[in-house]
């Protein structure tokens, strides 16, 4: 993922405080074989510490792959919205000359992969999703000798993604002057589709943090 100066993470706590508000859907992407594509694997997936947590179907086919190299990247991405040319073009620039581009924000964790396959190691990976996802606990207990997860248990298998570098994104044109910036985040917020609030809402918020940029 490349990343200019102006599209990085201000810091630590802004990729981590964007990925605790929900952004916990992503891609797994794994080696593939000698001369073969890359495996990629859209799932849910836990924080936890320095680590991702994940379970897939145990007929996947990423497990042979991982198993042949566990160094993976896991790539979350969100708030993203299509700007079009006219909302990007300067002063004195026809509006059809304006180039367009895409925002989004996006994470990308490198990790080391180790299969979890004990069956009450896979319980406990569970349990730790379950509190993420459903902290109601409005669930049947995640237990290798209870109906339903115990019967089920056999029929996945876990992931712990132990995170070694952490590559982050925040491309919202923070290297254009606040007016254009400010009147891109007014073009989103009324055109109102899918993910503009989002989007328009992220580049307010960089705004407010980086003011002019600053090479």
């Amino acid at each position: 993922m490349f990343i200019q100066p102006w599209d990085a993470a201000l810091d630590d706590a802004e990729w981590q405080t964007w990925i605790a508000a929900g952004h916990d859907f992503g891609v797994l992407s794994i080696n593939g074989p000698p001369g073969g594509a890359p495996i990629a694997v859209p799932t849910h997936f836990t924080a936890d510490g320095s680590s991702l947590l994940v379970h897939l179907a145990r007929p996947n086919p990423a497990w042979k792959a991982i198993e042949n190299d566990p160094n993976v990247t896991f790539t979350v991405t969100g708030d993203y919205a299509f700007i079009p040319g006219p909302w990007r073009a300067g002063p004195g620039i026809p509006p059809t000359d304006g180039v367009p581009t895409s925002y989004y924000a996006a994470v990308q964790f490198t990790c080391r992969a180790t299969i979890v396959d004990d069956p009450q190691a896979k319980a406990e990976l569970l349990r730790r999703q379950m509190a993420h996802f459903q902290p109601e606990g409005d669930h049947a207990p995640i237990d290798i000798d209870q109906p339903p997860y115990g019967r089920m248990l056999p029929g996945i298998r876990g992931l712990r993604l132990d995170i070694t570098e952490v590559r982050a994104k925040f491309k919202y044109d923070d290297h254009k002057p606040v007016e254009h910036r400010t009147a891109v985040a007014d073009h989103l917020t009324h055109r109102g589709q899918s993910l503009d609030l989002d989007t328009a809402r992220q580049q307010r918020r960089r705004l407010d943090r980086i003011g002019p940029w600053k090479p």
